[in-house]
């Protein structure tokens, strides 16, 4: 048997990572669901399209300003007590807005009391991962997880289509909720995973940990080269999903089922792409991964904006969507080789709040350069900024061939302060 094969087969076998896997996997599909729901409660306002905009942000950029303290509970609390009440929490205050079905300011608060839970439970999701999982088989681990998270959610809307007209907005939002629901029940089954270092227990308050969880990230090189060069290719390329719709509809004079063949083809890639990375991603190192990923974006991107034919469109965002596929598979082990148990909650609640962050700022600067200057220039400038990003990592990784390797123990010395505490291995 293979070692690609033999990792497949082992995480089947994983009892715990299949259980974690099947809990996101099945929340994320009720969770892009309900977003339909929400959409088309808002859509029925007066002011739909303001109030859209401000549920996102509250669902994305709000979140993200909290991240360095939301991702502190990974490192302090009890992975699997931790994610069981963000998933309960969840339940709750989508069953709210379910029943409900509320003006603009108490979804406001609803939806983002909901985003601040799915901002504490990613963090934990993948810390959990290198307690359940070998480090040998945790590329194949990513990738199984990714392919749930964004893979798997991509249905949702087909399903919510096909359900609308039978459960009504209502009934959208109670799916999410009972997925939520089947989510707990299933995490109830995981193992206890003690964190290695409990907060409650130690020297300092919880602001203080957040703070180091920062000052960690800027002075451990390796750790902060993964996280900020994803998040400045996440700044460039983030507003590629708005500018399809207006490439579809303008240069390439498309239908809005031409819009949906090029979200599609968007969607096959990350399929493909984690499939693809789960069976054959150890062949590659991770940073020649992290770096191909880039630039495989960028590339699809570049070409996208002078494509002139609908399908040569799709399949270059096919190509893309491998190229996210790769990235974020990578920089998640990086981040989880290279970074210590007690420092992974907070290293990964900073990583996603910076992603979230950039793409708020691709929003907002890719908004403004889709508006002058049409979609061809906005995907080129994404796809040129993002190899300018593949670039610079492929020569910041060569530097640092002959430094120490990207291990917890090269990285520990990075930390503000030795840890003034034992250390509790996990159970």
């Amino acid at each position: 048997m293979s070692a690609e094969l033999a990792n497949v087969v082992e995480l089947r076998a994983n009892e715990a990572f299949r259980t974690l896997w099947c809990a996101r996997s099945i929340s994320l599909i009720g969770s892009s669901i309900g977003l339909i729901g929400v959409l088309l409660h808002l859509a029925d306002t007066n002011t739909a399209v303001a109030a859209v905009t401000v549920v996102m942000l509250c669902g994305d950029f709000a979140p993200a300003l909290l991240a360095p303290l939301l991702g502190t509970l990974a490192d302090r609390v009890e992975l699997k007590r931790l994610m069981l009440v963000c998933a309960v929490g969840q339940t709750i205050t989508t069953a709210m807005i379910a029943i409900w079905l509320p003006s603009l300011l108490p979804l406001l608060l609803l939806f983002t009391i909901r985003a601040v839970l799915e901002q504490v439970f990613l963090p934990a999701s993948r810390t959990a991962v290198t307690v359940l999982v070998p480090d040998a088989r945790l590329p194949s681990a990513n990738a199984a997880l990714g392919f749930g998270e964004h893979g798997l959610s991509v249905i949702g809307p087909l399903v919510a289509g096909g359900l609308l007209m039978f459960t009504g907005i209502q009934g959208l939002l109670l799916i999410d909720a009972i997925s939520f629901l089947s989510s707990a029940w299933l995490l109830s089954r995981l193992p206890r995973m003690k964190a290695e270092k409990l907060g409650r227990e130690q020297e300092g308050s919880f602001l203080r940990h957040a703070s180091e969880g920062l000052r960690f990230l800027w002075r451990s090189g390796n750790v902060r080269l993964v996280v900020f060069s994803f998040v400045a290719g996440v700044a460039f390329t983030g507003i590629d999903d708005v500018a399809l719709i207006f490439l579809a509809r303008g240069p390439l004079e498309s239908s809005d089922t031409g819009v949906s063949v090029l979200y599609a083809g968007s969607a096959a890639g990350l399929l493909v792409g984690f499939a693809v990375v789960s069976r054959w991603g150890s062949l590659v190192t991770a940073p020649a991964l992290l770096v191909t990923g880039y630039a495989i974006t960028s590339v699809g991107n570049l070409l996208t904006g002078v494509s002139w034919v609908l399908a040569t469109a799709f399949i270059l965002q096919t190509v893309r969507g491998l190229g996210i596929a790769a990235a974020d598979v990578s920089a998640a082990t990086l981040i989880q080789r290279g970074v210590s148990r007690e420092m992974q909650g907070r290293t990964f609640g900073n990583f996603y709040g910076a992603i979230g962050l950039a793409a708020g700022v691709s929003y907002v600067f890719g908004g403004l350069l889709l508006h002058t200057s049409g979609p061809r220039v906005t995907f080129v400038v994404a796809g040129v900024g993002g190899l300018m990003v593949a670039a610079y990592t492929a020569a910041r990784f060569r530097l640092r061939e002959k430094a120490p390797p990207m291990t917890p123990e090269a990285n520990r010395a990075h930390s503000p302060s030795p840890p003034p505490y034992e250390d509790s291995p996990p159970s």
